[in-house]
């Protein structure tokens, strides 16, 4: 692969397709199926994957967490709910703890109550 394959959309798309299977801890990858572009994508993806649910040599959590999962939890420490933990391995409530404490140090009680009530009233129900 020469830099100039990175920037062609044939590349891209072969990446992003292999990111998203790495992404999958349902997915392994048969190397020599696929090309460099898939293969980096879902290592990357994979590492990704693992970053947030550890090792799938640990085997594979009952709950996955996402970068969605982890933005729910950083709103709820911004809106000083509490959170649901149940199902999730030690692993990833460290870095679940880490985004929800993040969302704490921000968490403004009159900022917090106007947007519950702007939720509410479109319908969006906070636990």
């Amino acid at each position: 692969m020469n830099l100039k394959d990175t920037y062609s959309t044939i590349y891209r798309l072969e990446y992003f397709e292999g990111y998203k299977c790495g992404l999958d801890p349902a997915i392994t990858i048969n190397r020599k199926k696929h090309n460099d572009a898939f293969t980096t994508g879902f290592t990357l993806g994979r590492l990704e994957f693992e970053s947030m649910n550890g090792s799938l040599t640990n085997g594979v959590p009952r709950r996955i967490v996402t970068t969605k999962v982890l933005e729910d939890f950083l709103l709820a420490g911004m809106l000083g709910l509490s959170i649901d933990t149940v199902d999730f391995t030690s692993y990833q409530l460290h870095i679940i703890l880490q985004w929800y404490q993040s969302g704490i140090e921000q968490y403004d009680a009159k900022q917090s109550s106007y947007l519950i009530e702007i939720l509410e009233q479109n319908g969006i129900e906070i636990g």
